[in-house]
């Protein structure tokens, strides 16, 4: 078969799509007005957002703290471009570094508790270059099943052989590990804040369970910095920084820009930092970013009330919701899903939202599990209270599956 074949008939043929697990193809729900992606913003203020002449409150944004909008950011990225201009055009490795990133690597180390942090041009590439650096031929990484995307390939490109265990389950954990021999090196990787469920990793027990095995443990807390143990992460919230091995982080959701992290012990840190394809051959983070995100970290710093107030607009919303019948899942942050099941109820929910001006993001497999779609909601410390007011009202009116206009 033609190999771009399969692309034409994602296109453009319903079935061919329904079998890749998707509702319709691409467009089908361009037609019916059901294709929630790629949807270009025409002005943008952080809690509302301008699409075709329409304003709509954003609940689908990792903007989680408010701070992609705030003068002081936008003041530091704008400085930073004219001193140092708009790209550094090389790797860290040889041009590409800044006294702005040793400057955010040493803040960030020490903020979320470690010797040591390494920055990236995406989160994305943090893990790939962590994780593919650390593990060895014949290594063991043993992953959550319901990770992030840029875990299970970072393990993919290491030379390690990639276990998994069952959502959040540490007996299942500890039977996994219990199989993995103890003659070879063993890392667990989990996330902090799972992106589509907004559930916190049990990294109390998860740490206990690493102990008893000698394994080493990494947590992804994308979604964790800024929302979490005062700002500080997952780790923090548990108690157990000085336990976990290495933080990884990103700057796109409560730091205001773009770019990633991984901290740990300085001697771990040294060794991706010479390992990592991801960080050796690419450019490094541009110096807007660096600033502004150095000044969203400032700000975090300073003003810890961010934190304590979007975590209280989503207790309210998951509260609120549950009153009016909708399935939160597990969540206990500020990402809020909205459980629906069917692909095409989630996407004619999506819809009706949309229309009544509220702003969400739609999840279908392989994001999410089969027959578990959804619509990811998310809330951000500049949030007013009248707006979640609109929000709820939209959410009643819809009403849950198969309901609303």
């Amino acid at each position: 078969m033609d190999l771009l074949e399969k692309c034409r008939r994602f296109l453009a043929d319903p079935a061919y799509a329904e079998r890749l697990g998707y509702p319709m193809s691409p467009r089908t729900a361009e037609a019916q007005g059901l294709y929630p992606y790629f949807i270009p913003l025409e002005e943008s203020e952080g809690t509302t957002v301008v699409i075709g002449g329409r304003r709509l409150i954003m609940i689908g944004s990792n903007n989680y703290l408010g701070l992609t909008t705030d003068p002081r950011v936008r003041e530091a990225a704008a400085d930073a471009v004219q001193r140092y201009g708009t790209s550094c055009t090389g790797s860290r490795f040889l041009n590409g570094t800044l006294a702005l990133h040793l400057e955010l690597e040493e803040r960030l180390a020490w903020y979320v508790g470690k010797e040591k942090a390494l920055v990236f041009a995406t989160g994305y590439q943090a893990n790939l270059g962590a994780i593919s650096a650390l593990l060895g031929r014949n290594d063991v990484v043993v992953c959550d099943k319901e990770n992030h995307a840029s875990i299970f390939d970072g393990c993919r490109l290491s030379l390690g052989e990639m276990r998994r265990f069952k959502h959040n389950d540490v007996a299942d954990l500890d039977r996994v590990l219990e199989s993995c021999p103890t003659t070879v090196g063993r890392l667990v990787v989990v996330d902090g804040v799972f992106s589509m469920s907004g559930e916190i990793a049990p990294l109390g027990e998860i740490v206990d369970c690493c102990r008893r095995h000698g394994a080493r443990l990494m947590v992804d807390d994308a979604h964790g910095i800024g929302v979490t143990g005062g700002g500080r992460g997952t780790s923090a919230h548990c108690g157990v920084t000085e336990s976990v091995d290495l933080i990884m982080g990103t700057f796109s959701k409560s730091l205001a820009s773009v770019g990633g992290f991984i901290a740990g012990d300085e001697a771990a840190i040294h060794w991706i930092q010479h390992r990592a394809r991801s960080l050796i051959f690419s450019a490094s983070l541009p110096p807007a970013s660096a600033a502004a995100a150095l000044a969203a970290l400032g700000i975090l710093e300073a003003e810890p009330e961010r934190v304590i107030r979007v975590n209280a607009i989503a207790d309210r919303v998951r509260s609120s919701l549950h009153d009016l019948g909708f399935d939160t899942g597990a969540s206990v942050t500020p990402i809020v899903p909205i459980v629906v099941g069917d692909g095409m109820e989630t996407l004619l929910m999506w819809k009706n939202l949309f229309e009544a001006g509220v702003y969400t993001n739609v999840a279908l497999p392989p994001a999410v599990p089969e027959g578990r779609c959804l619509l990811r909601t998310s809330y951000m410390a500049t949030h007013t209270d009248s707006q979640m007011d609109e929000v709820l009202r939209a959410f009643a009116a819809v009403g849950g599956p198969g309901g609303g206009a």
